[in-house]
């Protein structure tokens, strides 16, 4: 059934026109009635009916002027409101200045004022009861698929709007923790308890509920989070605050829920002293700016204000998503400063002390690398090559070019590494802290170790979150697999901090908080999407799939080489002590791999990373590679 009412704008217009013409004088008679307690009230004479012709003759054209015809009702609010208090006292102005241009003097003063009560609770009045029986029509045959609603404040209320609007969805009730709200109702649905959510999802067939609270702390959200994951049902959220502020998202606008919010990390408030020390005023470049980490460390960079930005990117293709998606923020927030995409390889020797000393870098965040365990596992030298290498060669020039600071973003899976990509990166810290005891050196480098990131690039959520909707199976290498997480921003914004606190040659380690057993990640999202995981008593469920290791994967990441830990100003940068290799080590490894590098042999490049690399086991590692020699 369509609630609309089947009649033309113009025609709903005239009805809602006509209707105030006769509540007009009807509020003025209502006036004079209670004033004086007869219907007919004996000071009225025949001149004085002129005033119930004045009314809706003075009245409807100011209606007209101030807009009161043109909203629509369905979607009107508090600007309905203000049209009407507008509209009527006027009217009530006009009316009263009429009755004494008549000369009737003799009316009381007090009926023009119960003159303006009225009008306003007929005309408002009419409009908002009009308003209330489209929702509850529009409610009582609404065709979507039911939905509760989880919090009973502003954007619960706006959110139910916003979904009795579409055809997507029909709003059944809404579930709120404030006791004092339960029983009321808002825009015509009943608010409960959470103890009535299974009975609710059972009576009303619920397979989605949305959660509608902005501002909701970390420990409230995960506790609703784990009242809501037993009852398998799919559990999205409205957009967060900052994104509704920046016109970004709407509040209709659904999303599953983040990641962040099943792990439950609370966020710690950051040190803005460390956050503007290294960039605010100061030039400032980010090598693989179009990454993961690399793309978030810029959208902060921009924010605090340095003198330039030069995103240094190997792809065309995320050089330009980036340089757009900035330039745009520098735009509408009226940022000054400097933005230089710039194309290039951090292998280059000569294009990076160019770049930095044409645009005299003052610190410099290295972020590009390659990450992904199994590629670099298959593809050892280029792996090596960029990791190494490309650190290697991006430290002499910013020595060479006077860089204040040199921020490596590095991995625990460079600690005791069992693959080729951590052993890269372990590699590459060691380079940096080789190159920190050189003698007279000026630039402080140091490095930044931390976890698994949300939403990076091959991250498992999105995988998760795919092989879900597509029915599974959901695919996990080992039943007992953890990994550390933390949120892209939050990283970021603990990188550029940790830079701040930077001495030289130091390896700075995030706090990560409690590890998580991927494989019940795995079961809470497949929970809090509505779906059920298959075992002997549910065949229909969503299956879970051991995959097995992954070649140089681990079952288990850690943060530190060794037992000595440093706290710093920051509860969550911890600064290791850790066993380093001197300058002249350093440079026999890199020309071992050199070597290696020159013959193609793979088995001697593993040699020399489990020579200085502490944890590395070559033999272990040792593959058959013929796939390499026969694409060679």
């Amino acid at each position: 059934m369509n609630e609309r009412l089947p009649l033309s704008r113009f025609s709903k217009r005239l009805v809602l026109l006509l209707a105030d013409l006769v509540m007009i004088p009807a509020a003025l008679w209502s006036a004079l009635y209670l004033r004086l307690g007869e219907v007919l009230p004996p000071i009225i004479d025949p001149i004085a009916w002129w005033l119930f012709l004045i009314a809706p003759l003075t009245a409807i054209p100011l209606f007209i002027y101030l807009g009161l015809y043109r909203a629509v009702i369905r979607y009107s609010g508090n600007q309905l409101v203000w049209v009407v208090v507008q509209g009527v006292s006027l009217s009530a102005l006009v009316l009263a200045f009429s009755a004494f241009m008549l000369g009737h003097l003799s009316l009381p003063r007090s009926s023009f004022v119960i003159y303006w009560l009225f009008g306003l609770l007929y005309i408002g009045g009419s409009r908002f009861l009009l308003q209330a029986s489209l929702h509850l029509l529009s409610v009582a045959n609404h065709p979507g698929q039911p939905v509760l609603i989880y919090g009973a404040g502003g954007a619960g209320a706006q959110l139910v709007s916003a979904l009795v609007q579409g055809r997507d969805y029909k709003p059944m009730g809404i579930i709120d923790d404030d006791p004092s709200l339960h029983g009321s109702t808002i825009h015509g649905l009943q608010v409960y308890s959470p103890e009535q959510l299974p009975t609710l999802i059972d009576d009303l067939d619920i397979e989605e509920v949305f959660l509608a609270i902005l501002n909701i702390d970390t420990r409230r959200r995960t506790a609703i989070i784990e009242r809501l994951e037993p009852l398998e049902v799919h559990l999205r959220t409205v957009p967060d605050m900052a994104e509704l502020i920046s016109g970004h998202a709407t509040i209709g606008q659904l999303r599953d829920i983040d990641i962040a919010d099943l792990l439950g990390r609370a966020q710690v408030a950051p040190d803005d002293e460390l956050l503007h020390h290294c960039i605010t005023g100061k030039r400032v470049l980010v090598t693989g700016a179009g990454g993961s980490i690399g793309s978030e460390l810029c959208r902060q960079i921009v924010r605090l204000a340095p003198e330039s930005l030069v995103l240094f990117e190997l792809s065309e293709y995320a050089l330009y998503q980036i340089h757009q998606e900035l330039a745009h923020i520098c735009k509408v927030r009226g940022y000054q400063l400097q933005l230089i995409p710039l194309l290039g390889n951090v292998r280059d020797a000569e294009l990076c002390a160019r770049v930095l000393t044409a645009y005299a870098i003052q610190t410099l965040y290295h972020a590009a690398a390659y990450k992904h365990v199994p590629l670099v596992e298959h593809n050892v030298i280029e792996g090596m090559r960029n990791n190494v290498f490309g650190t290697w060669t991006l430290a002499h020039a910013a020595e060479q070019c006077g860089v204040e600071t040199f921020i490596l973003i590095s991995t625990d899976k460079a600690v005791r590494p069992t693959n080729v990509m951590g052993a890269s990166k372990r590699l590459a810290e060691l380079v940096l802290q080789a190159l920190a005891t050189r003698e007279g050196q000026r630039t402080r480098f140091t490095m930044v170790r931390f976890g698994n990131v949300l939403g990076s690039s091959g991250s498992v959520v999105p995988l998760f979150r795919e092989q879900i909707r597509a029915g599974g199976p959901v695919t996990v290498t080992h039943p007992e697999i953890i990994r550390y997480f933390m949120t892209i921003p939050e990283a970021a914004q603990l990188v550029i901090q940790a830079g701040s606190l930077a001495e030289g040659g130091d390896v700075f380690v995030l706090d990560m908080g409690e590890p998580v057993k991927i494989v019940d990640l795995a079961k809470r999202m497949i929970h809090l999407m509505g779906e059920s995981v298959r075992d002997s008593d549910n065949p229909h469920g969503i299956e879970l799939q051991f995959t097995g290791l992954r070649p140089g994967e681990k079952l288990y990441e850690e943060l530190l080489i060794g037992d000595k830990v440093i706290e710093t100003a920051n509860p969550r940068i911890l600064r290791a002590e850790e066993v380093r290799l001197d300058y002249a080590e350093l440079q026999a490894c890199m020309t071992a791999l050199e070597q290696a590098f020159a013959a193609n042999d793979i088995v001697a490049v593993r040699t020399e990373l489990s020579r200085r690399v502490n944890g590395y086991r070559a033999a272990e590692q040792i593959e058959d590679h013929t796939w390499l020699a026969e694409q060679a």
